[in-house]
């Protein structure tokens, strides 16, 4: 007798990185939401990593595309194309999602068209079932939170193009605010402020590394220096600057007041006991974010609130997607689902 479904995936999809959870194997990838088409002929030339590589190095016939936007898909057919690459790299064949039940996760706060058509991205290549969840709810749960309980939780989820706030209790969002801006934006941010101070132009990852190496949250760390290298937009040459972390933390501070903004505004909308809660439990932190140097000192600093952040803070939501397919029974109810079966006795 067959199994119902031949494989089951726990899968966030992220504006930044994609990470996927099969059913009894754990974390088994782990990559940029990047592709790399030839402009032309529409060929797909890389995804993941590879294509990563290519960004800011690649002749004029590539183009270099994120097929997500927001946390929510903003290109169907590359988005199709990216995670048929990724399933392929991890089953060693183009099989896709075919009999498989997915577990998807979407921010918070979408439209039910948005939701929509990420679900039917994995039923349209031959997925069984598809049923996307709220990320905070994912990620809490990977983080090994208790959702089932009238507790409540606040969760901070910082994205690559999305940050996410959200109080949690019994299973569900009791209140929640979003911000179209996170990782992705403090980039273009430091690239901004290059262009602007020095006159001088660099590239997504040249960025993404400044944030990495001297990025901070805080103004009592100590000092530290950066020298990086670009285009001179006066005479056209390459050229160098030494950069210092106090001025990537002024990038990076009106950010953070906007983020702190967002937590103050969910709690305000959440009852009384729920904000009494989150006071006794804290806040979880988790994302690419998370690993923001300082940030968890700031927010609690700026709150009054303890800050945790999560042991996995870039898997903790495919965890957490990864924890629903069957092997968690709780209170937790996914926000919709797509059945072909069902869909297919309705015809």
């Amino acid at each position: 007798m067959f199994k119902q479904f031949d494989k089951c995936y726990g899968i966030d999809l992220g504006t930044s990185n994609t990470v996927i959870f099969e059913k009894g194997k754990g974390i088994v990838l782990n990559e940029p939401s990047v592709v790399a088409f030839h402009h032309d002929t529409g060929e797909l030339l890389a995804a993941g990593s590879e294509a990563q590589s290519m960004i800011g190095r690649s002749p004029a016939h590539v183009e270099i595309t994120y097929p997500l936007k927001n946390g929510v898909i903003a290109n169907f057919d590359k988005t199709s194309i990216m995670l048929k690459y990724f399933i392929k790299k991890i089953q060693g064949r183009p099989s896709f999602f075919r009999g498989s039940q997915i577990y998807i996760s979407v921010p918070c706060g979408i439209t039910n068209v948005q939701k929509r058509a990420i679900e039917e991205t994995i039923i349209h290549k031959g997925g069984k079932k598809a049923i996307v969840v709220e990320e905070p709810l994912a990620a809490a749960l990977g983080a090994g939170l208790r959702l089932d309980e009238p507790i409540g939780h606040l969760v901070l989820d910082i994205g690559g193009g999305t940050c996410q706030v959200a109080v949690l209790s019994l299973g569900g969002i009791v209140a929640s605010h979003t911000i179209n801006r996170a990782g992705l934006s403090i980039d273009r941010d430091i690239m901004d402020y290059v262009k602007r101070q020095y006159n001088m132009e660099i590239g997504e990852r040249t960025a993404e590394f400044i944030k990495t190496q001297i990025g901070t949250a805080s103004t009592t760390t100590d000092e530290r220096t950066l020298d990086i290298r670009g285009r001179d937009l006066v005479n056209g040459l390459p050229r160098s600057i030494r950069l210092v972390s106090s001025e990537i933390y002024m990038v990076i501070n009106d950010f953070l007041v906007t983020l702190i903004d967002a937590i103050r505004a969910t709690l305000e909308l959440c009852p009384p006991e729920l904000a009494g809660d989150v006071m006794e439990q804290g806040i979880l932190l988790c994302g690419g974010g998370a690993l923001l140097e300082g940030i968890a000192d700031r927010i609690r600093a700026e709150t009054g609130v303890a800050v945790h952040i999560a042991d996995q803070p870039l898997e903790c939501t495919a965890l957490g997607t990864g924890m629903m397919l069957g092997a968690y029974k709780s209170k937790i109810k996914p926000v919709s689902q797509i059945d072909t079966a069902a869909e297919d006795t309705a015809v």
